[in-house]
């Protein structure tokens, strides 16, 4: 279950991440608002899995989760352009977290 709670932690990472940057600098009160809420349910969800998983291993899981799922949000969204290598290097990235959680 922590492993569940985690992902969804991370989920909520790559929620706040994209409304931080769309809360231009914290005054645009809803975007202001998810990313105050993201951020904290985030941070407690991987509190939470932090009771049972290895510090190290959870912490590259939820952020690569966040990272992997806000860039390619901003892809999807065309925030950001697409290119192969972008796709390529998220896809390295989830391989490797992965495999600490193979190995973990």
């Amino acid at each position: 279950m922590d492993w569940v709670i985690l992902l969804g932690s991370g989920v909520l990472e790559a929620v706040w991440a994209t409304a931080l940057g769309r809360s231009d600098g914290l005054r645009r009160p809803l975007p202001t608002v998810v990313f105050v809420v993201g951020a904290v349910l985030s941070l407690v969800g991987l509190g939470i899995a932090l009771n049972t998983l290895p510090t190290g291993t959870a912490y590259a899981v939820w952020t690569a989760t966040g990272a992997s799922l806000t860039v390619a949000w901003a892809m999807l969204t065309r925030v950001e352009p697409v290119s192969l290598a972008k796709v390529l290097l998220l896809v390295g990235i989830v391989t490797c977290v992965v495999g600490l959680k193979v190995v973990a």
